[in-house]
């Protein structure tokens, strides 16, 4: 009987979508507020380590039919140095130009079945990128600078208007221009703009970042000057440059490093984090990326995708500059005691995983239903989970992708993020899963 509700379930958000993209939303769905723009954005994270023990070329994105489904390709992630400065470099820890732009890539993982000749001016990722673009002109590709690891000297870049314009020009040069170490103009024409992915300002990220109270006020001047200085070299290529931001869940994160409305005067657009509410350092399996709070949380206050969304919309962000993050990937626990399916119960530990503990592709999650794991919903906070009795994996499948689709369509949102698109399998299903969902306003 489970499974059957299951089928019926993914049938009906299906069939709702399909009529919700043979038809125009009107002012109240889009919540009475008539600023979107045309289209939905549909924006997708490559990762630059992705190559190596996930296999994940950019050829694939091609050839599984993902690249076709997106608007924005965002590269994770672009380096900042502690002088405030784009760099790339080689050190460990610091970057990886061989697989950026000096790995020859073989005919077998290139995108247009051409091999790279070794010491040829671009190489790489990059060189994949170029090709992925001539095949895909209409998709725009970023440099996402910063993440979870190199956010740390973020505010240093940001703190004076000196630093702020240095910073910047640095960035345009190495991304936009191309001007690669040792090989100028080389990747011109390779990324179209930027995404600041600043992990957080005066918020603790990762432990080590520089934090500094007026880094609320000097995101907002760092995003004028990004746009100042796109802006002049867009009068130079005849294109228009687009700037994004990642922007966090946690409301209290929102006041702390965030000046609300200000900061989409300069954003094409920012992308919500809809995902890491829960995870493995914590002692109870939850959800991690519910559309909204489940019925007996036991946090309160909690987080949720709707929590998020309105913390913005409350500080006053357009809703049409909104993206909502969708996450590849699940949080998963082990050693999970208390019956019943696994939701709030205390647990020992983060699960087993194959490459972090308490982290998992959706694309080896898929596998485990009906292969020892029950798959559970909660219909009305929108999400699912995978519990064996022991193991409990809380993760976004295609129903509740098309399922939060439904919502950013209702909402009058601007379209979906992911992270990161080397979760997906290889029929790229949730990817295409969004683009079914967002095929046109």
């Amino acid at each position: 009987m489970r499974q059957l509700r299951h089928r019926r379930f993914t049938a009906v958000v299906a069939l709702a979508t399909l009529l919700l993209t043979a038809a125009p939303p009107t002012v109240a769905s889009a919540g009475g507020r008539p600023d979107r723009q045309p289209g939905y954005h549909r924006v997708g994270y490559f990762t630059q380590w992705g190559i190596y023990g996930r296999a994940f070329t950019i050829k694939k994105l091609d050839a599984s039919g993902a690249a076709s489904r997106l608007t924005h390709l965002n590269y994770a992630f672009g380096n900042v140095s502690e002088d405030g400065r784009c760099y790339v470099d080689g050190g460990p820890g610091e970057g990886d130009a061989w697989a950026d732009y000096q790995r020859p890539v073989p005919a077998e993982e290139s995108v247009d079945g051409v091999a790279d000749a070794p010491g040829q001016a671009l190489n790489g990722n990059f060189g994949q990128l170029a090709k992925l673009k001539a095949k895909h002109p209409d998709l725009k590709v970023l440099i996402s600078l910063g993440g979870w690891s190199w956010s740390t000297y973020f505010s240093n870049a940001a703190r004076t208007d000196a630093s702020r314009k240095a910073f910047v020009a640095s960035c345009i040069d190495l991304y936009l221009k191309g001007n690669l170490p040792g090989s100028p103009g080389a990747a011109a024409g390779v990324f179209d703009g930027v995404d600041l992915d600043w992990e957080w300002p005066n918020w603790d990220g990762e432990p080590g970042n520089v934090i500094r109270p007026e880094d609320r006020e000097n995101f907002t001047k760092l995003l004028a000057e990004f746009r100042r200085q796109l802006d002049a070299y867009g009068r130079t290529t005849g294109a228009h440059h687009p700037l994004t931001a990642f922007l966090p869940a946690n409301p209290a994160t929102m006041d702390a490093g965030y000046e609300g409305r200000k900061i989409f005067k300069y954003l094409d657009f920012g992308t919500v984090q809809g995902y890491d509410f829960h995870g493995g350092w914590e002692a109870v399996a939850n959800q991690q990326s519910a559309l909204r709070v489940p019925a007996g949380s036991p946090d309160n206050p909690d987080f949720s995708v709707e929590v998020a969304i309105d913390g913005w919309l409350d500080r006053g962000a357009p809703r049409g500059k909104l993206v909502l993050g969708i996450p590849f990937y699940g949080r998963g626990w082990t050693g999970v005691t208390g019956g019943g399916n696994g939701l709030f119960q205390p647990a020992a530990g983060p699960a087993p995983a194959t490459y972090e503990a308490g982290y998992e592709d959706y694309k080896q999650l898929k596998t485990l239903a009906g292969n020892g794991y029950t798959v559970h919903r909660d219909l009305r906070a929108g999400h699912a989970w995978l519990f064996d009795g022991t193991t409990f994996w809380t993760y976004d499948d295609p129903a509740v992708v098309l399922q939060k689709m439904l919502y950013i369509r209702r909402t009058g949102l601007g379209g979906a993020m992911i992270w990161s698109l080397d979760g997906d399998d290889d029929n790229a299903t949730l990817t295409k899963t969004i683009g079914l969902g967002l095929t046109t306003r």
